[in-house]
């Protein structure tokens, strides 16, 4: 079999299979089982695939047409640029969180100090490792509740070497957190209303793990517990940045008004409001 049949002979099982993306999907996979880019197997597709590529490759696809993520097969996600390993223990890192990241970014690019941010949360470590790779000046405390997830996120810091820059610590939101005096407070926490979770696509709600979807009834769990508890981290003029389920910046935003101040929401690319962002206020309630 050559790199093309393969090719084809991958997009007809996808597709047969209902897969939204084959052609993306076969090809992906395809070149993880080759260790080559995208570039090379356009390039050589009259190149013969050996056995146990075929064989490898034949695996991926059967796990593909269960609904298996490509992320989870391959073991790899790209966000801010930068590669992550994943594994079925972290939440998928996704385009639409880099709006957050990239806000967080530009506050601490502001900054003369050491930016000090407390990431509560962090499963793959996406938000936090991103962050310290571009933010030079910062040194961030990376909070999950799920010791698997931790080992990933310290995977994909020594990855991008800025483990020296970020502390991991294994609490559910603040409860292990023995320091205050942050310049940010960033999260992208679970917000799925529970009984919607039998209706997300099977990719997520069969593979991801609901421990990082399952924002109680309204989604809105984990805002009101960081919201609440948010002041007594945060330094003078600190901020707490979130990223926002479709529909749930203006609960958001209301939840946020008794503490924080000048508070602003950003769209993703879709034009859906994504993150939203306040600064604590000096004489809060």
């Amino acid at each position: 079999m050559t790199v093309r049949e393969g090719l084809v002979k991958g997009i007809k099982i996808l597709k047969d299979a209902k897969i939204e993306a084959p052609a993306v999907d076969a090809g992906v996979m395809l070149c993880h089982v080759m260790d080559c880019d995208r570039t090379w197997l356009y390039a050589h597709s009259d190149e013969k695939l050996d056995d146990y590529s075929i064989e490898k490759y034949s695996i991926n696809l059967s796990k593909r047409c269960t609904g298996m993520p490509v992320q989870y097969i391959t073991g790899k996600q790209e966000f801010m640029g930068l590669e992550f390993h994943v594994n079925q223990d972290v939440l998928i890192p996704r385009s639409d969180t880099e709006i957050l990241v990239e806000e967080v970014i530009e506050i601490g690019k502001k900054k003369a100090h050491t930016v000090k941010i407390l990431e509560l949360g962090t499963g793959s470590g996406c938000i936090a490792v991103s962050t310290a790779y571009y933010l030079k000046n910062s040194f961030i405390i990376a909070a999950d509740i799920s010791g698997k997830a931790l080992e990933i996120a310290r995977m994909n810091a020594l990855k991008h070497s800025v483990s020296g820059r970020i502390e991991y610590m294994r609490s559910n939101l603040f409860d292990k957190i023995d320091m205050s005096g942050f310049d940010i407070i960033v999260s992208n926490p679970p917000y799925a209303r529970r009984r919607e979770i039998p209706e997300l696509q099977r990719e997520v709600r069969d593979y991801e793990p609901e421990l990082a979807l399952d924002g109680g009834e309204d989604g809105l769990d984990f805002y009101r517990s960081i919201i609440g508890k948010a002041p007594e981290y945060l330094k003078k003029k600190g901020i707490l940045a979130f990223e926002v389920g479709m529909l749930q910046s203006k609960e958001v935003v209301r939840l946020m008004k008794g503490s924080f101040h000048d508070i602003v929401v950003k769209k993703d690319l879709a034009g859906i409001e994504r993150v939203v962002i306040g600064t604590i206020k000096e004489n809060r309630p």
